[in-house]
């Protein structure tokens, strides 16, 4: 069997762990946004600059999550597995991902144990990327690349197909590409929010990605600086001639600040080409730059970096217990924050947005003892199902 073994990997780069932690914090406001603000899940179409862009820099997380994901398959293969091994720990760990969408973190987000409404968000996202994945190992980098290149760039080119005209295909559509609230026959409600085309091309290529850290370091920063750069400046290009790459263009406004959030309101479900321009792109130019980021900021970000399912499980929990809390003391009512979490939010629901900032790092500094905990635990033991987690 094929080996991708190379004894000049560090066993972990603080790197990519501090880019996931970040991206992990930032999560955070994003979700605290949604537990305790009165904006919409999705505000991408708010009047308010200040709400958009508290969402907007949390569009970073997902795109980097995917991307770390596949260089974090690369790097389990360099450890001198076969690609066999790293093929069935993908599936297997896929498999597992989807299964723990559809029911922990499913939990987490609904506090129900009703089974007639399931959300497909991004954890089944990479799970599927996964699975996808553990059959592209066997293929040669370039193919891998070049798959990963189709997706990527070309899948807006079927923008303009949609389910409703697919017939006993639109459901795979859905899956595929457009999300869709899908009833079935049997009465069970199923949230696709994050079609998987786009997303195994993202996971694809952080495979891609991982055979740069056999490279020398400055020459790895070099080309992560160079790619990097030219997605930042290929997002601004493309933007601004509104040919192609996102389903929706750009318009002038009245004002300048109207505008700018006109150009940088592209589309995450599917992300669109530029969406995906817009995050990998400086995400990559701060992995040219942060490898050799010490101190003890680093350090804690990098605790969270170490175990994102961990993190990503317990603060939904954390964050949706604390907004029961505000429901059930402000006389607001429970109702909303058990169950679906897609209906409208009570009308006299939700702190300023100002709130949002404070409650935003207690939650971090809350889940840091318990994240640095697991962290340690990881690194002493070394169980199988540790590394599902």
């Amino acid at each position: 069997m094929r080996s991708i073994s190379s004894p000049s990997l560090r066993p972990r780069l603080n790197s990519i762990d501090l880019l996931r932690g970040l991206v992990l914090v930032l999560m955070v406001l994003d979700h605290t946004r949604d537990f305790l603000h009165a904006s919409p899940q999705d505000p991408s179409a708010t009047l308010d600059p200040y709400v958009f862009f508290t969402r907007w820099i949390t569009h970073f997380c997902a795109p980097v999550f995917m991307l770390l994901t596949g260089t974090a398959a690369y790097l389990y293969g360099a450890k001198g597995k076969t690609s066999a091994e790293v093929s069935g720990f993908l599936f297997t760990r896929g498999l597992w991902l989807i299964f723990a969408e559809m029911v922990i973190v499913r939990f987490a987000w609904t506090f129900t144990l009703d089974v007639d409404f399931f959300f497909l968000q991004v954890i089944f996202a990479i799970g599927v990327s996964m699975v996808a994945l553990s059959a592209m190992v066997y293929l040669p980098q370039w193919a891998i690349a070049v798959i990963s290149f189709a997706l990527i760039f070309g899948h807006n080119a079927f923008d303009g197909i949609h389910a409703a005209s697919l017939g006993d295909f639109g459901v795979l559509w859905n899956f595929l590409h457009e999300p869709a609230r899908l009833r079935l026959s049997s009465g069970l409600e199923v949230y696709v929010l994050y079609p998987v085309v786009p997303w195994i091309g993202v996971v694809a290529a952080g495979y891609v990605m991982g055979s740069l850290y056999k490279k020398p370091q400055e020459l790895r920063a070099q080309y992560l600086a160079t790619i990097g750069l030219v997605l930042v400046l290929g997002f601004f290009a493309l933007r601004c001639i509104n040919i192609y790459g996102n389903p929706v263009n750009w318009e002038m406004k009245a004002s300048a600040l109207e505008t700018l959030v006109s150009f940088l309101n592209v589309e995450k479900y599917p992300p669109s080409l530029l969406f995906l321009m817009m995050t990998l792109g400086p995400s990559l130019l701060f992995l040219a730059f942060a490898e050799n980021a010490k101190g003890v900021v680093v350090d804690f970000f990098v605790v969270f970096g170490r175990v994102p399912f961990f993190f990503y499980v317990t603060h939904l929990g954390l964050v949706h217990v604390l907004a029961v809390i505000y429901a059930f003391y402000t006389g607001i009512g429970t109702d909303w924050v058990f169950g679906k979490l897609t209906e409208e939010k009570p009308g006299n629901y939700g702190l300023s947005l100002s709130s949002l900032y404070l409650i935003w790092p207690v939650v971090i500094l809350a889940l840091y003892p318990l994240c640095k905990w697991f962290g340690a635990l990881k690194q002493r033991r070394h169980d199988w199902w540790l590394s599902y987690v």
